[in-house]
C-alpha cells in the first residue's frame, strides 16, 4: 500500500546538483618565456571557412558587410597610385576591387587576412596576391611582429613585414592577431542548425513518426516488426500487421509553429550578434521603417570597416585611397520624423536638456 504520510516528504538539492551558467575565462595570447621567437598559427581557419561556406546566414552576412565596405569602389587624388591599383591582377585574373573584397571577407571569417605585396623597380606596386591564413604563421619577438612565415607545402618560407598586407579584425589588448566574427555567434549558429536538422527529419518522415506498443515481449518478433515498419517508411508504403499485435501512437513533439518560433528567434539573434541587420543581408520583408532604422544603425559598423581598411593600406603600403560611402539615411529619417507630427515616437526635442518644466 502507498505511503501517504506527508512527514516522509523529501526535497531536491538543485542548488548543489544543478550548476549555474558560467562563462569560461579567456586569456589573451602572449609570448613564450625564454624564447627569442613566438609563433601564432591559424589553427581554426579551416573550421571557420567551413562555417562560412556551409551556413547560409553566415555566408550572406559576411558577404553583405564586405560588399557595403568596399562594393561602392574607391577614389584617390594620386594618379600614380590609381594606375598601380588598376593593374593589380591578384592570382592572374582579378582586379583590385576583387582582391580587396576577398581580403575583407577573409578578415571577417578568420580574424586575419593576408596579401603578399609585389613591387618592382623604384617600389612601384605590381600586384597583391591573397594568401590563405592557414598557410601563414605570425612570428613575434619583443611584443612586435618580426616577420611572416608562409607554408609552401614543403617548408616555412620567411616573408618580411614590408612584403605583407595584414589586416586584423577587432584586435584587443596585446593580441598579435584578430578575432573571427564567427566566434561570438558560434553557439547560436550551432543551435539553429540543430533545430533545422531535427525539424527536417520530422517534416520528412511526416505522419510516419510514432511510438509502437507491442502486445508481446518476444525480442525477435519486436525486431522483425521494427524492420517491417522501417522498410515501409523508407519506401513510402502502407504496412499491414495482424490484429491486436501492435498499437502505433503519434510521436510526441512540439507543433510546427513552436519549432519555427525557436528557429526564427535564433536567426534574429544571430544577426544581432554578428552586427549586420537582417534586412541588409536578406530580403526578409522588413517594414520600410524597420529597414531604414536598420540602415542607420548599420552605418557606423561598415564605416569602421572602411576606415580600418583605409588605415591598413596607408600605414603598411603608403597607399592613400578612400572607399566610397553608401548613401546615408540619417538625415532622411530625421526629416521624416519631423514631418510626421502624428507619430508617438520620441522626437529629438523630447530628449533635449531643458531647465524649464511644463
Amino acid at each position: 500500500m502507498a505511503e501517504l504520510d506527508l512527514n516522509k516528504a523529501t526535497t531536491t538539492d538543485l542548488t548543489n546538483k544543478v550548476p549555474d551558467f558560467i562563462v569560461n575565462s579567456k586569456q589573451l595570447d602572449n609570448e613564450n618565456e625564454n624564447e627569442t621567437e613566438t609563433y601564432w598559427y591559424f589553427d581554426d581557419a579551416q573550421k571557420n571557412f567551413g562555417y562560412y561556406f556551409q551556413i547560409p546566414e553566415i555566408y550572406s552576412a559576411v558577404n553583405a558587410l564586405a560588399t557595403w565596405t568596399v562594393g561602392k569602389g574607391w577614389v584617390t587624388t594620386d594618379m600614380q597610385i590609381k594606375a598601380q591599383l588598376d593593374h593589380v591582377i591578384g592570382l592572374g585574373t582579378d582586379t583590385f576591387d576583387e582582391v580587396i573584397w576577398n581580403h575583407e571577407v577573409t578578415k571577417l571569417v578568420i580574424g586575419d587576412a593576408f596579401m603578399e605585396i609585389v613591387r618592382g623597380d623604384g617600389g612601384i606596386l605590381l600586384n597583391l596576391i591573397p594568401i590563405s591564413p592557414e598557410r601563414v604563421r605570425i612570428v613575434i619577438e619583443n611584443n612586435q611582429i618580426k616577420r611572416y612565415d608562409v607554408w609552401n607545402a614543403k617548408e616555412w618560407k620567411p616573408l618580411k613585414k614590408e612584403k605583407m598586407l595584414h589586416s586584423m579584425n577587432k584586435r584587443i589588448g596585446d593580441q598579435v592577431h584578430g578575432t573571427s566574427q564567427i566566434d561570438a555567434c558560434r553557439w547560436v549558429i550551432d543551435a539553429r542548425n540543430e533545430a533545422l536538422v531535427d525539424n527536417r527529419k520530422i517534416e520528412h518522415r511526416g505522419m510516419a513518426l510514432g511510438i509502437a506498443y507491442y502486445d508481446t515481449d518476444n525480442a525477435g518478433k519486436i525486431s522483425f516488426a521494427n524492420t517491417q515498419i522501417e522498410a515501409a517508411v523508407k519506401n513510402g508504403e502502407m504496412l499491414g500487421l495482424p490484429k491486436d499485435t501492435v498499437e502505433i501512437k503519434e510521436f510526441p513533439t512540439k507543433s510546427l509553429g513552436d519549432r519555427m518560433d525557436w528557429i526564427r528567434y535564433l536567426e534574429n539573434f544571430f544577426y544581432q550578434t554578428f552586427g549586420v541587420p537582417r534586412s541588409i543581408a536578406t530580403s526578409d520583408g522588413t517594414s520600410e521603417v524597420g529597414g531604414k532604422m536598420g540602415h542607420v544603425i548599420f552605418e557606423p559598423i561598415y564605416t569602421k570597416e572602411q576606415v580600418d581598411l583605409e588605415g591598413d593600406l596607408w600605414n603598411q603600403m603608403a597607399i592613400k585611397i578612400k572607399f566610397n560611402r553608401p548613401p546615408s539615411l540619417g538625415g532622411l529619417v530625421q526629416e521624416e520624423e519631423q514631418k510626421n507630427t502624428g507619430q508617438i515616437n520620441i522626437q529629438p526635442n523630447d530628449v533635449t536638456a531643458d531647465l524649464e518644466r511644463e
